[in-house]
Parts: structure tokens; C-alpha cells; sequence
């Protein structure tokens, strides 16, 4: 069985996904190293979130691997991906809105049968609804949350599942206040550093990748353009090209 590199905890090889006439990955491949927070950036229509798709099993690739810590996981179900330690996050946060903010919490703790049962989720969503700034409502129905608090119960929630060692996070920042997108960066940076998690995070927001990401994946028209930190990659010209268009200064 194909193994990678001891630091290394994903190795997506070559992945390709096209939908009829329309190649949206073309041979993407990325390594992330145990412990980092990688930024992946780009502009609209340039196959993140398929990228995404494809390493957590909600598609599968026409081509390419994705190793887990050295274990191929390309032909698993999504939940059998998560329960193997790659959670991911949505665009617009998958919440239960009948369930308690706690409920919502305790689902993929229990459906895991985590050591301790109840009890022990309890003491874990506690903990998790304090550091999220969600504790006063943690009895509240998840319907009644705002679209910031929703993202932050799902990363709470993701945070929830057992084992999770690496949590790909699909534009968790986009439509949230700045309290709320501070809350959430100090959440990402204590999980990172507590617990060792690691982290890819998807988004548009040049500031807040900046201030998490000491390295970020650029992909342009469904492939991987460029690698680096956010300073070499923000003076490459084919990178300003995609954002800003042909001729821009």
C-alpha cells in the first residue's frame, strides 16, 4: 500500500473531475503537512470547492489519489472519510434547526460512539460552545441562530467528531460580521495549536488568510497556479491577471 511522507497528511495526486465537455480539476495536486493552516484561494469558477468535493468523498475523481496519512481514501464514503479524521465545512453551514445548538453537537459525537458517552460530549460541547462565544445559547434551537453563529456551531460541531485531524474549511468567512470572523479565527488558531489540527481553508477574505495561512495554494481555471506565501504569490503577474484582469497594474 502506497504510503507518503511522515509529516505529510494529505496527499491529493493528479485529481481530475470533468462534467461533460467541462474540466473543472485538471491533475490538481497538493500536499498539506501535519499541523499547518494552508490557505486555497482563487478567483470564481476556478475549482476549489470541487477540489474540496473530491478529497472529502462528496465526488468522486475521473482520475488522481488522495492519501490520509498515508492510506488511499479516494473511493470512500464522505463518512467514512470524516470518521478517518477529514471533516469538512460547507458554504452554508448543515445544521439540524430543531435540535438544540448542544443536540446539533452530540449527533456526530453519539452516531461515532465516542468513549463516554452523553457525558462526555456534554463536557466536550461545553467546552467548545465557551471557546465559540455560543455558550448562553447553547439550549437554543440551531434554526434560531444567525448565519455567522450557524458557521460557528458547524465548525464547533466538526470540532465535535473524534479524531478530526484535518478540517478543510469551505469559505467559512464569507456574509459573517467581524466580532463573528474573529471569533471564528480564534477558534481555527486554538484547535490548531491545542489539539494539532489541521486546517485548509477556502476563502476570498485576503486579510484573514493573510493573518492564518503562513502558506497558500492557489488554483486559476481548475488547476494549481501557484504555491508560496500570500506576499510572493500576490506579485506573481499570472495571479493578478486572474483576479484583477488582462492589463491590470
Amino acid at each position: 500500500m502506497a504510503r507518503s511522507n511522515g509529516d505529510t497528511i494529505l496527499a491529493a495526486t493528479g485529481l481530475t473531475k470533468r462534467y461533460g465537455g467541462l474540466i473543472a480539476n485538471n491533475a490538481v495536486s497538493m500536499k498539506l503537512r501535519k499541523g499547518e493552516i494552508r490557505g486555497l484561494i482563487g478567483p470564481n469558477g476556478a475549482g476549489k470547492t470541487t477540489f474540496v468535493n473530491l478529497i472529502t468523498g462528496i465526488e468522486t475523481p475521473d482520475a488522481g489519489s488522495v492519501l490520509l496519512s498515508g492510506i488511499e481514501i479516494v473511493d470512500l464514503e464522505p463518512n467514512r472519510i470524516a470518521h478517518a479524521g477529514l471533516v469538512r465545512s460547507f458554504q452554508v453551514a448543515r445544521i439540524f434547526p430543531n435540535l438544540s445548538v448542544t443536540e446539533n453537537m452530540l449527533v456526530p459525537f453519539l452516531a461515532a460512539g465516542a468513549p463516554g458517552g452523553a457525558r462526555s460530549g456534554l463536557d466536550k460541547a461545553a467546552e467548545l460552545l465557551k471557546l465559540a462565544t455560543l455558550d448562553p445559547l447553547a439550549r437554543a434551537p440551531a434554526g434560531s441562530l444567525s448565519g455567522g453563529q450557524r458557521m460557528l456551531l458547524q465548525a464547533c460541531t466538526g470540532f465535535m467528531i473524534p479524531g478530526v485531524r484535518l478540517f478543510v474549511l469551505d469559505e467559512p468567512f464569507a456574509g459573517i460580521n467581524p466580532v463573528v470572523k474573529d471569533t471564528l479565527i480564534d477558534l481555527i488558531i486554538s484547535q490548531n495549536k491545542t489539539n494539532g489540527i489541521t486546517f485548509l481553508i477556502v476563502s476570498h477574505e485576503m486579510e484573514i488568510v493573510k493573518r492564518l495561512c503562513p502558506r497558500v495554494t492557489v488554483m486559476i481555471a481548475g488547476a494549481v497556479a501557484a504555491e508560496g506565501t500570500l506576499e510572493e504569490i500576490a506579485r506573481r503577474e499570472d495571479v493578478i491577471e486572474a483576479y484583477l484582469g488582462r492589463g491590470a497594474a
